[in-house]
């Protein structure tokens, strides 16, 4: 009896194995790790979840910080020499990317864009409206400060889709509402960098009433950097991405607002979506994940 059990165990893992050696692999490439930062860990969650659900390996990967572009490119090329069946990727830089995107598409490997639009034609991209987003995050200043006030913008990293569509939407808001836009400033997503920056323009613009971050982390630092100069509760601050911390910032009253994106859902229909390109089906050119406005009423739900 010892040895069939013996054997039953050998056998399924056996199994098991030659089943895991067969399971689909799909590469998910952030622009940034999860660690640290909320809002790439909620994509790794969704992405992981969905592979398990679908049966396949789910590979998330991503360059040390957000603007190391050569390691993301030697990333998805070490991947595609190893045979991964798909990509879903947040380019750091969709230009640079453009190459290594073609070369995986050559190999008959399909790519999703996730999070940031890239810049090679036909390749579907899974993200947020971004200048909607912007423009609610616009209209909520718009109607918290008087019209003809100063307002600023933390911009993110400007060389990407995502950078340039949050600056763009909130500029047109807030312009077309008559506020006065002295400064935009790129912070790089990054919080030290975005209090920095806010030092910067209290120091040439001490009259502004509103901020437009780009993202949580920058708007974030420029909470800090309002604390500093004692000038928090005279200057409205919205961020973008309804992170933890955010929407903790937003319920303490240190932050007016966020703009919620779906960052779940973002990995787990980039990881659905690139299999169905796998298997030879058609999908939107582009996908959707939404945008809602966190204030006060619902931050509980962001925490």
């Amino acid at each position: 009896m010892k040895r069939i059990l013996l054997s039953g165990a050998m056998l399924g893992a056996v199994l098991f194995t030659a089943a895991a050696a067969n399971a689909e692999t799909v590469l998910v490439d952030m622009k940034g790790p999860g660690a640290g930062n909320p809002f790439w860990a909620a994509v790794e969650e969704g992405a992981k979840a969905k592979g398990k659900e679908l049966g396949v390996e789910v590979r998330v990967m991503s360059p040390p910080q957000e603007s190391d572009v050569a390691a993301q490119i030697a990333q998805i090329e070490d991947q595609i020499a190893q045979g991964v069946d798909g990509i879903a990727l947040a380019p750091t830089d969709p230009n640079a990317l453009a190459p290594v995107v073609d070369a995986a598409k050559a190999k008959g490997i399909p790519v999703v864009f996730i999070d940031t639009k890239g810049s090679n034609a036909g390749v579907t991209f899974i993200g947020t409206n971004n200048e909607t987003g912007a423009a609610l995050a616009a209209e909520h200043i718009c109607k918290s400060v008087p019209k003809g006030s100063e307002v600023a913008i933390l911009q993110g990293i400007i060389t990407q889709s995502t950078g340039q569509a949050r600056a763009q939407g909130s500029k047109a808001g807030l312009e077309a509402c008559g506020m006065k836009v002295v400064a935009e400033q790129p912070a790089d997503w990054d919080r030290a960098k975005g209090q920095s920056v806010m030092e910067n323009i209290l120091t040439g613009n001490p009259n502004i009433k509103a901020v437009f971050a780009s993202n949580d982390n920058m708007a974030l630092g420029a909470i800090e950097a309002l604390k500093a100069a004692d000038k928090l509760k005279d200057v409205l601050v919205v961020g973008f991405d309804a992170n933890p911390d955010a929407a903790a910032a937003v319920l303490a009253g240190d932050m007016s607002a966020t703009v919620a994106q779906s960052p779940k859902n973002m990995g787990a229909l980039g990881v659905e979506n690139v299999l169905k390109l796998k298997k030879g089906e058609t999908i939107p050119e582009n996908i959707d994940t939404g945008t809602v406005l966190v204030t006060k009423e619902n931050a509980e739900q962001y925490k």
